[in-house]
Protein backbone atom coordinates (compact mmCIF):
# COMPACT_ATOMS: atom_id res chain seq x y z
CA UNK A 1 0.00 0.00 0.00
CA UNK A 2 0.87 3.28 -0.77
CA UNK A 3 0.28 6.93 -0.77
CA UNK A 4 0.46 8.51 -3.85
CA UNK A 5 1.10 12.76 -4.19
CA UNK A 6 1.04 15.59 -1.70
CA UNK A 7 -2.34 16.47 -2.65
CA UNK A 8 -4.75 16.59 0.28
CA UNK A 9 -8.40 16.01 -0.44
CA UNK A 10 -11.11 17.56 2.55
CA UNK A 11 -13.46 15.01 0.70
CA UNK A 12 -11.23 13.24 -1.94
CA UNK A 13 -13.86 11.13 -4.26
CA UNK A 14 -14.60 9.31 -7.62
CA UNK A 15 -11.15 7.48 -8.84
CA UNK A 16 -11.63 6.81 -12.40
CA UNK A 17 -9.09 5.37 -14.57
CA UNK A 18 -8.37 7.59 -18.44
CA UNK A 19 -7.67 4.57 -20.62
CA UNK A 20 -7.42 7.25 -23.50
CA UNK A 21 -4.59 8.98 -21.49
CA UNK A 22 -3.68 6.75 -18.85
CA UNK A 23 -4.03 9.02 -16.49
CA UNK A 24 -6.08 8.17 -13.30
CA UNK A 25 -9.08 11.32 -12.59
CA UNK A 26 -9.98 12.18 -9.34
CA UNK A 27 -11.43 15.27 -7.29
CA UNK A 28 -12.43 16.91 -3.98
CA UNK A 29 -15.63 17.64 -4.03
CA UNK A 30 -15.74 20.27 -1.35
CA UNK A 31 -12.46 22.16 -3.11
CA UNK A 32 -14.31 22.01 -6.81
CA UNK A 33 -11.29 20.66 -8.54
CA UNK A 34 -10.70 17.61 -10.60
CA UNK A 35 -6.87 16.09 -10.10
CA UNK A 36 -5.39 13.87 -12.60
CA UNK A 37 -2.16 11.94 -12.17
CA UNK A 38 0.16 10.34 -14.30
CA UNK A 39 1.25 7.14 -12.52
CA UNK A 40 4.60 6.72 -14.48
CA UNK A 41 5.92 10.51 -13.58
CA UNK A 42 3.87 11.28 -10.22
CA UNK A 43 3.15 14.66 -11.90
CA UNK A 44 -0.35 15.97 -10.81
CA UNK A 45 -2.77 18.40 -12.71
CA UNK A 46 -5.55 20.04 -11.18
CA UNK A 47 -8.86 21.45 -13.11
CA UNK A 48 -10.82 24.03 -11.24
CA UNK A 49 -14.47 23.65 -11.99
CA UNK A 50 -17.43 25.73 -11.45
CA UNK A 51 -18.90 24.48 -8.44
CA UNK A 52 -19.03 21.12 -6.01
CA UNK A 53 -18.05 18.01 -8.30
CA UNK A 54 -19.13 14.65 -7.47
CA UNK A 55 -17.94 12.90 -10.14
CA UNK A 56 -15.51 13.19 -13.31
CA UNK A 57 -15.13 10.95 -16.02
CA UNK A 58 -13.50 10.95 -19.49
CA UNK A 59 -15.78 11.77 -22.97
CA UNK A 60 -15.29 9.79 -25.82
CA UNK A 61 -14.18 13.11 -27.84
CA UNK A 62 -12.11 14.30 -25.22
CA UNK A 63 -12.88 16.20 -22.08
CA UNK A 64 -15.17 15.48 -18.93
CA UNK A 65 -18.41 14.94 -18.17
CA UNK A 66 -18.80 16.56 -14.55
CA UNK A 67 -21.56 15.32 -11.93
CA UNK A 68 -22.09 18.94 -10.40
CA UNK A 69 -24.31 20.90 -7.81
CA UNK A 70 -26.64 22.15 -10.46
CA UNK A 71 -26.20 19.30 -13.05
CA UNK A 72 -24.20 17.47 -15.92
CA UNK A 73 -21.35 19.93 -17.44
CA UNK A 74 -19.49 19.16 -20.21
CA UNK A 75 -15.23 20.51 -19.97
CA UNK A 76 -13.99 20.61 -23.40
CA UNK A 77 -10.70 19.43 -24.39
CA UNK A 78 -9.86 23.23 -24.43
CA UNK A 79 -11.26 23.92 -21.05
CA UNK A 80 -14.15 25.15 -22.48
CA UNK A 81 -17.80 24.43 -19.84
CA UNK A 82 -21.43 24.06 -21.16
CA UNK A 83 -24.02 22.21 -19.32
CA UNK A 84 -25.86 19.52 -20.58
CA UNK A 85 -28.41 19.45 -18.09
CA UNK A 86 -29.08 22.36 -16.10
CA UNK A 87 -31.34 21.47 -12.74
CA UNK A 88 -30.37 23.59 -9.60
CA UNK A 89 -32.32 22.24 -6.60
CA UNK A 90 -31.66 24.59 -3.06
CA UNK A 91 -29.53 22.48 -0.99
CA UNK A 92 -28.89 19.64 -3.02
CA UNK A 93 -25.73 18.45 -5.09
CA UNK A 94 -24.31 15.89 -7.39
CA UNK A 95 -22.17 12.93 -6.04
CA UNK A 96 -21.12 9.78 -7.56
CA UNK A 97 -21.90 8.72 -11.49
CA UNK A 98 -20.59 5.89 -13.38
CA UNK A 99 -20.53 5.47 -17.47
CA UNK A 100 -22.47 2.60 -18.53
CA UNK A 101 -21.90 0.00 -21.34
CA UNK A 102 -24.22 2.13 -23.61
CA UNK A 103 -21.90 5.43 -22.92
CA UNK A 104 -25.03 6.97 -20.89
CA UNK A 105 -24.35 8.08 -17.16
CA UNK A 106 -26.29 7.23 -14.39
CA UNK A 107 -25.61 10.76 -11.87
CA UNK A 108 -26.52 10.33 -8.52
CA UNK A 109 -27.45 13.71 -6.34
CA UNK A 110 -28.09 14.11 -2.43
CA UNK A 111 -28.86 17.13 0.26
CA UNK A 112 -26.01 18.61 1.62
CA UNK A 113 -28.28 17.66 5.12
CA UNK A 114 -28.72 14.06 3.23
CA UNK A 115 -31.90 13.90 4.25
CA UNK A 116 -33.90 10.42 2.96
CA UNK A 117 -35.90 11.52 -0.46
CA UNK A 118 -33.80 14.94 -0.78
CA UNK A 119 -31.43 12.81 -3.78
CA UNK A 120 -31.70 11.21 -6.95
CA UNK A 121 -30.57 8.47 -9.85
CA UNK A 122 -30.73 9.69 -12.95
CA UNK A 123 -29.50 8.13 -16.43
CA UNK A 124 -28.36 11.33 -18.48
CA UNK A 125 -28.03 10.28 -22.22
CA UNK A 126 -25.60 11.75 -24.36
CA UNK A 127 -28.01 13.62 -25.96
CA UNK A 128 -28.55 15.40 -22.57
CA UNK A 129 -32.39 14.01 -21.89
CA UNK A 130 -32.53 12.83 -18.20
CA UNK A 131 -34.52 10.02 -16.82
CA UNK A 132 -35.09 10.00 -12.96
CA UNK A 133 -34.55 6.20 -12.21
CA UNK A 134 -34.76 6.61 -8.52
CA UNK A 135 -36.71 9.61 -6.72
CA UNK A 136 -36.46 8.30 -2.58
CA UNK A 137 -32.92 8.25 -2.09
CA UNK A 138 -30.45 9.82 0.55
CA UNK A 139 -27.13 9.58 -0.49
CA UNK A 140 -26.67 8.40 -4.05
CA UNK A 141 -23.20 6.41 -4.19
CA UNK A 142 -21.42 3.55 -5.84
CA UNK A 143 -22.43 2.61 -9.65
CA UNK A 144 -20.94 -0.21 -11.64
CA UNK A 145 -21.82 -3.25 -13.89
CA UNK A 146 -20.76 -6.64 -13.80
CA UNK A 147 -18.70 -7.43 -17.30
CA UNK A 148 -21.28 -9.11 -19.23
CA UNK A 149 -23.85 -5.81 -18.76
CA UNK A 150 -26.39 -7.78 -17.41
CA UNK A 151 -26.07 -6.53 -13.71
CA UNK A 152 -26.02 -3.31 -12.23
CA UNK A 153 -24.67 -2.66 -8.45
CA UNK A 154 -25.80 0.51 -6.77
CA UNK A 155 -25.84 1.81 -3.51
CA UNK A 156 -27.74 4.27 -1.12
CA UNK A 157 -25.50 4.58 1.61
CA UNK A 158 -28.21 5.42 3.99
CA UNK A 159 -29.19 1.65 3.54
CA UNK A 160 -26.24 -0.10 4.46
CA UNK A 161 -26.45 -1.61 1.41
CA UNK A 162 -25.20 -2.78 -2.27
CA UNK A 163 -28.35 -3.36 -4.11
CA UNK A 164 -28.96 -4.93 -7.90
CA UNK A 165 -30.40 -4.53 -10.58
CA UNK A 166 -31.73 -6.15 -13.60
CA UNK A 167 -29.54 -4.38 -16.56
CA UNK A 168 -31.65 -4.72 -19.67
CA UNK A 169 -31.17 -2.62 -23.04
CA UNK A 170 -29.55 0.76 -21.38
CA UNK A 171 -32.01 0.62 -18.25
CA UNK A 172 -32.46 -0.51 -14.43
CA UNK A 173 -35.00 -2.88 -13.69
CA UNK A 174 -36.00 -4.99 -10.65
CA UNK A 175 -33.76 -3.40 -8.02
CA UNK A 176 -33.08 -6.33 -5.08
CA UNK A 177 -30.53 -6.20 -2.11
CA UNK A 178 -27.43 -8.08 -2.34
CA UNK A 179 -25.07 -7.02 0.30
CA UNK A 180 -25.81 -5.74 4.05
CA UNK A 181 -22.82 -3.97 5.43
CA UNK A 182 -23.00 -5.00 9.23
CA UNK A 183 -23.82 -2.57 11.60
CA UNK A 184 -20.33 -1.04 13.31
CA UNK A 185 -18.64 -1.63 10.08
CA UNK A 186 -18.88 1.91 8.22
CA UNK A 187 -21.10 2.62 5.36
CA UNK A 188 -21.07 1.30 1.86
CA UNK A 189 -19.57 4.36 -0.80
CA UNK A 190 -18.04 4.07 -3.97
CA UNK A 191 -17.71 0.70 -5.42
CA UNK A 192 -15.88 -0.99 -8.45
CA UNK A 193 -16.35 -4.08 -10.50
CA UNK A 194 -13.22 -6.25 -11.26
CA UNK A 195 -12.54 -8.48 -14.19
CA UNK A 196 -13.77 -11.27 -12.33
CA UNK A 197 -17.13 -9.75 -11.37
CA UNK A 198 -16.09 -9.33 -8.05
CA UNK A 199 -17.42 -5.77 -6.43
CA UNK A 200 -15.08 -3.68 -4.56
CA UNK A 201 -16.28 -1.39 -1.90
CA UNK A 202 -14.55 2.01 -0.03
CA UNK A 203 -16.68 1.74 4.03
CA UNK A 204 -17.29 5.80 5.06
CA UNK A 205 -16.09 5.35 8.65
CA UNK A 206 -15.11 1.93 8.54
CA UNK A 207 -11.15 2.18 6.81
CA UNK A 208 -11.35 -0.55 4.54
CA UNK A 209 -12.31 -1.51 1.38
CA UNK A 210 -13.97 -4.97 1.05
CA UNK A 211 -14.10 -7.33 -2.06
CA UNK A 212 -17.42 -9.18 -2.45
CA UNK A 213 -17.74 -12.29 -4.86
CA UNK A 214 -20.61 -12.48 -7.77
CA UNK A 215 -22.73 -14.52 -5.26
CA UNK A 216 -21.91 -12.07 -2.67
CA UNK A 217 -19.63 -13.55 -0.12
CA UNK A 218 -16.86 -11.60 1.30
CA UNK A 219 -13.35 -12.72 -0.02
CA UNK A 220 -10.69 -9.83 1.74
CA UNK A 221 -10.59 -6.92 3.86
CA UNK A 222 -8.10 -4.22 3.12
CA UNK A 223 -7.85 -1.72 5.59
CA UNK A 224 -6.10 1.59 5.58
CA UNK A 225 -4.81 4.23 7.96
CA UNK A 226 -7.81 6.36 7.39
CA UNK A 227 -11.11 5.95 8.86
CA UNK A 228 -13.14 7.65 5.74
CA UNK A 229 -12.17 5.44 2.81
CA UNK A 230 -14.85 7.04 0.21
CA UNK A 231 -14.03 5.09 -3.04
CA UNK A 232 -12.04 2.50 -5.37
CA UNK A 233 -11.30 1.80 -9.19
CA UNK A 234 -8.41 -0.28 -10.73
CA UNK A 235 -5.88 1.68 -13.22
CA UNK A 236 -2.51 1.39 -14.41
CA UNK A 237 -1.24 0.03 -17.82
CA UNK A 238 -2.58 -3.50 -17.00
CA UNK A 239 -5.38 -2.26 -14.47
CA UNK A 240 -4.01 -4.06 -11.88
CA UNK A 241 -3.51 -1.67 -9.29
CA UNK A 242 -6.64 -0.36 -7.10
CA UNK A 243 -6.26 3.42 -6.26
CA UNK A 244 -8.49 4.79 -3.15
CA UNK A 245 -9.19 7.63 -2.42
CA UNK A 246 -10.15 9.07 0.87
CA UNK A 247 -11.37 12.26 3.09
CA UNK A 248 -10.01 14.60 5.44
CA UNK A 249 -13.49 15.88 6.55
CA UNK A 250 -14.30 14.44 10.07
CA UNK A 251 -11.03 12.94 10.76
CA UNK A 252 -8.64 13.52 13.40
CA UNK A 253 -5.98 16.80 12.69
CA UNK A 254 -3.06 14.44 13.57
CA UNK A 255 -3.96 11.76 10.90
CA UNK A 256 -2.08 12.98 8.16
CA UNK A 257 -3.00 10.13 5.48
CA UNK A 258 -6.65 11.08 5.75
CA UNK A 259 -7.77 13.18 2.71
CA UNK A 260 -4.38 11.38 0.37
CA UNK A 261 -4.54 9.03 -2.55
CA UNK A 262 -3.94 5.48 -1.99
CA UNK A 263 -2.76 2.52 -4.35
CA UNK A 264 -2.74 -0.80 -3.90
CA UNK A 265 -0.40 -2.60 -6.51
CA UNK A 266 -1.42 -5.99 -8.11
CA UNK A 267 -4.49 -6.56 -5.94
CA UNK A 268 -6.68 -7.70 -9.15
CA UNK A 269 -7.66 -6.98 -12.38
CA UNK A 270 -9.81 -4.26 -13.79
CA UNK A 271 -12.15 -3.61 -16.17
CA UNK A 272 -11.80 -0.98 -19.15
CA UNK A 273 -14.06 1.54 -18.09
CA UNK A 274 -16.33 3.12 -21.38
CA UNK A 275 -16.47 6.59 -22.29
CA UNK A 276 -19.68 9.00 -22.02
CA UNK A 277 -20.56 9.38 -25.60
CA UNK A 278 -21.81 12.81 -25.08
Amino acid sequence: MEILTSVLAELGEGPTWDSATRRLLWMDILDCRVHCLDPESGAVESITVPQHVGAAKPRSGGGLVLNLRDGIGLRGPDGSFDWLFHDPVAGRRGNDAAVAPDGALWAGTMRYDETRGGGTLARIAPSGTAETVLGNVAVSNGIGWSPDGRRMYYIDSSTGRIDTFDFIDGHAHNRKPWVTIESGAGWPDGLTVDAAGAIWVALWDGGAVRRYTPHGRLDRVVELPVPRTTACAFGGAELTDLYVTTARIGSSPDNSAAGRLFVLPGVGQGLTQPAFQG
